[in-house]
């Protein structure tokens, strides 16, 4: 159940003539009374001998009862209590039921107060109500509205769980606005499957990944095909921006323009100036050396990606918060950035995950913007890298990223929970789905690769590998052998020692990185860990020097999806 606080107005009559509209709203479909303050309130909607200015006036006496110096500004208020997609329809008394709860929670008519204000709950639509009140009691006091917003959250719990509902997260003023029943039907009418409201935040999104400038943003924009107008002070200086969508418009035929923050609120000009104003200048972290054949490349920006987003993981680990608030934000940016650039059979996944993580992105923890520029930067990396599809980039360094964003964003879910935060950990959650379907897709070729060259091993070499595991993970070798991915670790350790470096002391370094305990399987956690420390290749076109009956290509981990905020599994 979501209730929405509106702004307040000032005018009764406006209000309700929206509520009881029917002509120019697809959604208000025989507007009537559920609920009100008095059970004799004319209802227009069902009374054809109710008008809308009888009602408007016995809701106003209070107010015109009170000298016109004490009288509020605005004196309506308005909340939208909207049942969940998923919810069954509630009956006229039901959401009666639910409005007296919300004007006793909120604080306009307080249980068992004769005094409270006047108030209307009108239903127009099966999936939810208005109620509209006037903010003078019948004493001829002000309300108490501290925290109405909070409180009727809060009351949206109860109700939920009385009426079977499904149970939705507290939100804490962070979110981006929802479309509006009206934006929704207009999408549906217009064959949309998204509103225009929620096009332009994603499209708006993935435009300010890795961006340094305003001129390169707006230069994304437009390369978008968005229509673009610019706010500006009578000194010349850009204020602000609204974006719309060519094709979207109103009935007077001229285009639906969206300020950036009416989009989400860190899509207005100053927070995205935020982003780049404490910059500098910065070397992206290398991809173990396997980047110098082509920096500029598609698969070079996911190895530095994959990276970078380890780096990250022990920020948000162990990070200040305002430090890591900055990385949780920019790990939207490379997200996007990433779902822009990948091929087909990963793009939807992680456009989902982007999407997802949107929400996680944003808290009341202020970002100490700066202290993310290395993620910035792999983000700007990947955009300029262009598309996957067709330049050298097979699945296998697209899996490594994701791999290692999984990790950054199961961390990010945790500290999420652990700050109280339960629709942004529920948001990094859905993400790690999304981004688990992602990997499958891309890691399918290279995971195959890697165990035939694991299986095609000597049986001395695979002998050797045993020994090796059990005298380095003694406590875990028996767990590992037994696992199906043990030949794929065989084959990566064969791979170690032919670049140069030490099995043993890698082996036992990675598997003290981080907890194993809730892996789904040891051995492919082992094998990324390994290849990326040792800076193997990530697929078979990589140029290195490998010994006859070594692997060629990754097979990163295979972890279990991220339990819900609060629980102890915490994946790879």
């Amino acid at each position: 159940m979501i209730p929405r606080v509106h702004q307040r107005g000032a005018r009764t009559i406006g209000l309700l003539k929206y509520l009881y509209e029917t002509s120019t709203h697809e959604d208000h479909v025989d507007p009537h009374l559920v609920a009100a303050w008095d059970t004799f309130a004319p209802d227009p909607g069902r009374d054809p001998q109710a008008t809308l200015e009888q009602l408007q006036q016995l809701l106003d006496q209070p107010v015109q009862a009170v000298a016109e110096a004490r009288r509020p500004d605005k004196h309506v208020w308005h909340l939208s209590v909207r049942a969940a997609p998923d919810d069954p329809v509630l009956s006229d008394e039901q959401w009666g039921e639910i409005a007296r709860r919300m004007v006793a929670a909120t604080g306009i008519a307080p249980a068992s107060d004769d005094s409270g204000c006047r108030w209307a709950a009108v239903r127009h639509a099966d999936d939810h109500i208005h109620i509209i009140a006037t903010l003078v009691r019948e004493d001829g006091r002000k309300p108490r509205l501290n925290n109405d917003a909070k409180r009727s959250q809060a009351e949206a719990r109860l109700i939920e769980a009385k009426y079977g509902l499904k149970q939705l997260n507290t939100g804490d003023g962070t979110a981006a606005q929802h479309p509006t029943s009206a934006e929704r039907h207009k999408a549906r009418r217009q064959g949309r499957e998204r509103t225009a409201r929620e096009e332009l935040r994603e499209t708006v999104r993935r435009a300010v990944a890795g961006v340094t400038n305003e001129e390169e943003f707006f230069n994304r924009l437009a390369a978008e095909g968005l229509l673009i107008r610019k706010r500006r002070a009578p000194s010349g200086d850009l204020l602000g921006y609204k974006v719309a969508l060519p094709d979207d418009r109103n009935k007077d035929g001229e285009p639906v323009f969206y300020p950036g923050a009416r989009l989400a609120p860190d899509l207005s000009l100053p927070r995205i100036r935020e982003r780049w104003s404490a910059d500098h200048p910065v070397q992206a972290p290398s991809a173990d050396g396997l980047d110098r054949e082509a920096p500029g490349s598609p698969s070079a920006a996911r190895r530095r990606t994959a990276s970078a987003a380890w780096a990250a993981v022990l920020i948000v680990d162990h990070g200040e918060d305002a430090v890591t608030a900055a990385y949780i934000a920019a790990t939207g940016e490379v997200l996007d950035a990433l779902a822009k650039t990948s091929a087909a059979h990963t793009r939807q996944e992680l456009r989902s995950a982007a999407s997802a993580f949107e929400r996680a992105s944003r808290s009341h923890v202020r970002a100490e913007r700066g202290t993310d520029r290395v993620l910035r930067q792999v983000a700007r990396d990947l955009v300029n890298g262009g598309p996957a599809l067709g330049r050298g980039e097979d699945g296998a360094t697209t899996a490594m990223a994701i791999d290692m964003l999984f990790f950054l964003i199961t961390a990010t879910m945790l500290w999420h929970a652990k700050k109280g935060h339960a629709q942004q950990a529920d948001a990094a959650r859905q993400a790690a789905e999304h981004l688990r379907s992602a990997y499958q897709a891309a890691a399918a070729q290279p995971i195959g690769v890697l165990n035939r060259r694991g299986k095609n091993l000597n049986r001395p070499l695979l002998q050797r590998q045993t020994v090796l595991l059990r005298q380095s993970l003694p406590e875990l070798a028996e767990q590992i052998l037994a696992e199906p991915g043990w030949h794929a670790l065989a084959a990566t350790l064969a791979d170690v020692k032919a670049a140069g470096h030490d099995p043993a002391a890698l082996l036992t370094d990675a598997a003290e990185r981080r907890e194993l305990g809730t892996a789904e399987s040891i051995s492919d956690v082992l094998v990324w860990r390994l290849r990326r420390t040792a800076g193997l290749p990530a697929d078979s076109g990589d140029k290195v020097n490998r010994r006859p009956g070594t692997a060629q290509s990754p097979r990163p981990v295979g972890q279990r999806t991220p339990g819900r905020p609060g629980s102890q599994r915490t994946g790879p």
